[in-house]
């Protein structure tokens, strides 16, 4: 018999209510980026912010069937990584900056002994430096 492994991920309330730590937040985001196929799906849809994207347009990217992207997507809302708002017969999926901005600030705010900038996650024009990589490796 095949072993099938299953993720958990905890119902996160919204940032507004005060009774969930950071741990609890973080802990849900990371969990809900830490499955392939919703890191995927994230990583779509940041790639389209602020626009975002339609669900039959991410399903049809990632090549998932409409009720596994559903299930996906309902995890990232509920981590605060992505919002739904619907436009008429369609649900706009957008990534949650802010929710991102937060996770990753966690994630950095006692790098270096409470000093992340001498982590060098930015340089001085704000610019990522793994961007910069990223645009020196594509000859930009």
């Amino acid at each position: 018999m095949q072993e099938r492994r299953v993720a958990t991920v905890a119902h996160v309330p919204p940032s507004d209510c005060g009774e969930v730590s950071d741990n609890e937040r973080a802990l849900a985001g990371l969990a809900a980026l830490g499955q392939p196929s919703r890191l995927e799906i994230f990583r779509l849809i940041m790639r389209h912010a602020p626009e975002g994207l339609h669900a039959k347009a991410i399903s049809d990217t990632v090549n998932m069937p409409h009720n596994t992207l559903s299930s996906h997507l309902a995890i990232l809302v509920r981590a605060g990584l992505v919002t739904g708002k619907r436009q008429g017969r369609f649900i706009i999926y957008r990534a949650n900056i802010e929710g991102m901005r937060r996770l990753v600030s966690f994630l950095v705010m006692d790098c270096c002994q409470g000093a992340p900038e001498l982590c060098r996650f930015s340089s001085d024009d704000g610019t990522p430096d793994a961007a910069k990589g990223r645009k020196r490796a594509q000859g930009a």
